[in-house]
């Protein structure tokens, strides 16, 4: 004799209907734990920047206060011998406040660099979810230079930043800032040791001026050491004359 089917049409269609059932909960599930990581990328990025302006602003204070006090000791010592002693010890301080505060600058600009790369690949998880409404997105939805360029907006921020624009964002102003002080450091130094006010005032610009491409190559090569790890544990190339076919 012939077997009986075992399940009816009827069956099947409710096997089928509770398969598209499951299937439509696990890609909620899942757009939903990654809209909650993309939250935490934000709130984690804000955290970073709120800390990156609190330690500009003590840095900027501590720079305020200790010419205050520069101002308030110098007629008070006469000028005397006491007074370039006394300067030097507040502006070693501030100094090295203000190179403290550029390095963790510095970090957390590389920091903000792997939140936004980790929204990337959420937005691009988004896209693999609902095919199309990447063209929706305004920022980027992936880790090549282009993605990442897209969601800086347009800066590529592997190869082509402008040196202009490192020179008015807030680890460059800090750079600049923390540079004068040690110009400043070094011309009293230089009249210390008895050299002349002129010998004295070139040693100071030539410090601050070394100062100021040292710090600014500082963060230039941690940013794009910091770039092409990132790149490279996602199996991406940062070269631009590969990227182009070169």
């Amino acid at each position: 004799m012939n077997e009986l089917p075992t399940t009816s049409p009827a069956t099947d269609h409710h096997a089928v209907d509770d398969a598209v059932a499951a299937d439509t909960t696990a890609t909620n599930r899942r757009a939903q734990l990654l809209s909650t990581e993309h939250w935490s990328l934000l709130a984690t990025r804000s955290m970073s920047w709120n800390e990156a302006f609190s330690r500009t602003s003590m840095f900027l204070s501590t720079l305020s206060a200790a010419t205050v006090a520069l101002a308030l000791a110098g007629p008070a010592m006469s000028f005397g011998s006491a007074f370039p002693l006394f300067a030097l010890v507040v502006l070693s301080v501030t100094l090295f406040l203000g190179l403290a505060t550029y390095i963790r600058l510095v970090q957390v600009n590389n920091e903000d660099l792997y939140w936004v790369a980790g929204m990337n690949v959420i937005r691009g998880a988004y896209a693999e979810l609902s095919p199309g409404i990447e063209r929706k997105f305004v920022t980027g939805h992936s880790l090549d230079p282009e993605g990442m360029a897209r969601t800086f907006a347009a800066v590529d921020v592997t190869s082509s930043v402008s040196p202009w624009h490192m020179l008015v964002t807030t680890p460059a102003v800090v750079a600049v800032i923390s540079s004068a002080i040690g110009g400043v450091l070094a011309g009293l130094l230089a009249a210390q040791l008895s050299m002349s006010l002129e010998v004295a005032i070139v040693v100071g610009i030539v410090v601050f001026l070394l100062a100021v491409v040292a710090l600014i190559a500082y963060g230039r090569r941690e940013a794009n050491r910091y770039i092409h790890r990132v790149m490279r544990s996602r199996g991406l190339d940062t070269h631009p004359a590969r990227r182009s076919g070169g």
